[in-house]
């Protein structure tokens, strides 16, 4: 998302049609084009702002393909429906069972490199997650 135009390689991929749903637990710069890359009745879920940034949304780009923004807030969602919370648990764990999800997994590292990690993901060197292995 860095080196190339999100919404352009989006639009790409999906033969000009845009992604239905955009997870964004980011914000800051990217969120515009992320709203952009969303097709007709396309989502955008609005999960935090890693960057540090609120970004400001000209909200005409929801209007003209009936997008939606939704705040996604996992603690309270959980409060206050915690059955339907366990359903979405559920079916994320049979997802996963049946292969039709995966996790990326960037590295697996002792946890005394913890900080070295850390600073891979500062310099924004890793692609998915990091995997802290316990000492033995």
């Amino acid at each position: 998302y860095a080196l190339e135009d999100l919404r352009q390689r989006t639009l790409e991929l999906t033969e000009g049609k845009g992604v239905q749903v955009v997870y964004d637990p980011v914000g800051g710069t990217y969120t515009e084009a992320a709203l952009r890359a969303t097709g007709w009745r396309g989502r955008l879920l609005i999960v935090g702002f890693a960057a540090g940034i609120i970004p400001s949304i000209p909200l005409n780009l929801a209007l003209l393909k009936e997008r939606a923004l939704i705040g996604v807030y996992w603690g309270d969602s959980v409060r206050q429906d915690p059955a339907g919370h366990a359903r979405n648990m559920q079916q994320l764990m049979t997802w996963f069972a049946e292969g039709k999800i995966r996790p990326a997994v960037s590295e697996q590292l002792p946890l005394a490199r913890a900080p070295e990690a850390m600073q891979r993901l500062l310099d924004r060197k890793v692609l998915g997650k990091i995997i802290f292995l316990p000492e033995t």
